[in-house]
């Protein structure tokens, strides 16, 4: 006992530490902009003032029509890419396609080049192509982007699948599409959560790429509208709404984290059940 004290004696200050920002967050949201003060920011503001500051981002800012928006680009985008990276995998490691390590390496080489980098381009392209302030191309750079992690954490799964598995398939009929839909990827859905929820969060949480490729209320995601709230001069929100705008978006990922707290964990050591 006296040997694990220590441990969580430290993990509990850690945790403490941790939950000092989301406090704060909490603690300013739920005051009034009357009430706000920059000299006393670590005293707790009331739950009606939380709420009144609900209906005010909801009445007065635009991130509310980003939500929806967003929570498609999340959603959409992720599975894309991950099924693109099983498929990757798949073919690389079970199938073993001829040069299959070069063309990995080269969807990996993705991971290589800042976005900073892709970005002008992809302006450049998008504009000519009509895709700018699309929402399909949105969903198509994030499937991009996600593409070589996704490929890169379910090539590291398949590995430890043992090669005998798709050969009892073959010898009993199965095509190549079925073992690969109806054996593999339910043998490795822990990993696809994990890699989703990861892709989701950040898409979630992207704002430099939203800002180069979007520009109306109605393709651009939530983070970009956000930061508009704290750009405004004078005439605009709060900076308690501002703060209640920032916890409302920040739910989903909480959330996402927290329902499938199980197959992350369990995704995390790419094991399998």
């Amino acid at each position: 006992m006296r040997s694990t004290m220590p441990r969580y004696v430290i993990l509990g200050a850690m945790g403490l530490l941790w939950l000092v920002p989301i406090y704060l967050l909490f603690a300013n949201a739920s005051k009034s902009s009357a009430s706000y003060s920059g000299d006393d920011l670590w005293s707790a503001g009331s739950p009606v003032g939380l709420w009144d500051n609900v209906i005010a981002v909801f009445q007065n800012t635009d991130v509310p029509s980003g939500l929806g928006i967003t929570a498609v680009y999340a959603i959409v985008a992720p599975i894309i890419a991950v099924a693109l990276g099983a498929a990757v995998a798949f073919a690389v490691i079970v199938l073993k396609v001829r040069h299959g390590f070069f063309w990995f390496f080269i969807i990996f080489c993705g991971t290589v080049f800042p976005l900073q980098m892709m970005l002008i381009p992809w302006f450049s392209v998008y504009a000519d192509i009509g895709l700018f302030d699309t929402a399909p191309g949105l969903i198509i750079i994030y499937a991009v982007v996600a593409l070589p992690f996704s490929a890169f954490v379910m090539r590291n799964f398949f590995v430890g699948i043992a090669p005998s598995v798709f050969e009892a398939a073959v010898v009993d009929g199965a095509s190549v599409w079925r073992i690969f839909t109806r054996i593999y990827l339910p043998m490795s859905r822990s990993a696809l959560v994990v890699v989703f929820i990861l892709q989701a969060t950040w898409v979630w949480n992207d704002f430099l790429i939203a800002l180069i490729l979007t520009q109306s209320p109605a393709t651009r995601p939530v983070m970009p509208l956000l930061n508009a709230l704290q750009s405004v001069e004078g005439g605009g929100p709060g900076f308690t709404i501002i703060l209640t705008a920032a916890l409302l978006v920040s739910l989903p990922t909480a959330l996402l984290f927290g329902f499938a707290q199980r197959f992350f964990q369990r995704g995390l050591s790419l094991g399998q059940y």
